[in-house]
């Protein structure tokens, strides 16, 4: 991929502001970190971010079950969207998953954002024998998986039968039904296939630091290009064309506030994961982006420039995995207050 396609002559204003945590815990004291993880969606709302997310990481230190921490959110906050980025189906059933997450949107007032992927889950071949001990070789991980939450959402019957057996009242089809809950379903997709697919779906579509580099070959791919292709092909394949929702996800890390020692240790940070960036990476030929580390103005100087990034006028910019709580709250501070108002946001009423 030689050149970077055409795009407008002047990036979009950013209409809608966001973050995602991975909520890193100590496995001697779970509950501090799960506390410090709503704490940042807490201060999140009240700095106006539009929206937090959570990442989910089973059989590891962080987040095993963002639906239920994003229970625990809706009654924390009031006013922001609450978004999972990504929930992989692989390790759910549909007709379970849809029944927690019309729950939970319905404890937040009709806030919930659910992201979903799919493909098998991460190290199958070491978790299927717990997961799916008498189906591990029959389950099906493509995207019917996804039609199958959706139809439920959408209110598609999951039963033969509804009406009164005895003194129980059943229903043949989820319960709660969460109105407007399938229209705040997102894709998250690395690849072409993927992002053509959300968008026939009518999905929305999370787009992060990772791509695959599918259709390059020769020179060295560019990772803002082959983003933008999959943002172009979502819209092209969607209803609503060029209006259909896009989030777009990058580690950017602003040090406006940050102290000298936090600014050693987000550069070093960057500085280790960089190698990966310049090459595809293993058989999937993955690629990713850089973080994005400095000012503000100098993190929106590069993200103006950023070809893919200029399409959309919405973001979840990802916390980096492992920092404190108060470097946190530093980045968090100096995203809305100062790289936000920089890239054309403006914060929500917070009164």
């Amino acid at each position: 991929m030689s050149s970077a396609p055409e795009t407008t002559e002047t990036p979009k204003p950013l209409r809608t502001l966001g973050f995602l945590t991975i909520g890193l815990f100590d496995p001697a004291d779970p509950r501090s970190g799960h506390e410090s993880t709503l704490g940042i969606i807490e201060l999140g709302e009240r700095l106006g971010f539009d929206s937090a997310w959570v990442r989910h990481r089973h059989l590891q230190y962080g987040i095993s079950s963002p639906v239920a921490v994003l229970a625990a959110a809706t009654q924390r906050t009031s006013r922001i969207q609450l978004g999972t980025a990504v929930i992989p189906l692989g390790w759910e059933n549909p007709l379970r998953l849809a029944e927690d997450l019309a729950t939970v949107d319905i404890l937040s007032g009709g806030r919930l954002n659910p992201g979903v992927s799919v493909g098998p889950p991460m190290q199958y071949a070491r978790v299927k024998d717990a997961l799916y001990p008498d189906t591990a070789d029959a389950e099906d991980f493509s995207y019917e998986r996804v039609r199958r939450l959706m139809g439920f959402l959408r209110g598609e019957p999951a039963s033969d039968f509804s009406g009164t057996e005895g003194i129980e009242v059943f229903s043949d089809r989820v319960q709660p039904q969460a109105a407007g809950l399938a229209q705040r379903m997102w894709y998250g997709g690395a690849s072409l296939r993927s992002a053509r697919w959300a968008g026939e779906q009518g999905m929305n579509y999370l787009t992060s630091s990772v791509v695959k580099a599918e259709e390059s070959s020769g020179e060295a791919p560019d990772f803002a290009a082959i983003q933008l292709s999959h943002i172009r092909a979502f819209r092209a394949h969607h209803p609503d064309g060029d209006r259909a929702r896009v989030s777009h996800g990058l580690v950017v890390i602003p040090t406006d506030s940050a102290t000298a020692g936090q600014r050693a240790k987000y550069e070093e940070y960057a500085r280790k994961r960089l190698a990966r960036t310049t090459e595809p990476q293993g058989p999937a030929r993955l690629m990713f982006s850089p973080d994005y580390v400095g000012t503000s103005a100098e993190i929106a100087e590069r993200l103006h420039a950023h070809v893919a990034f200029r399409e959309i006028d919405e973001v979840a910019f990802a916390l980096p995995f492992s920092f404190d709580h108060e470097d946190y709250v530093q980045i968090l501070t100096d995203i809305a207050t100062r790289l936000g108002p920089a890239l054309g946001w403006r914060p929500a009423a917070t009164g």
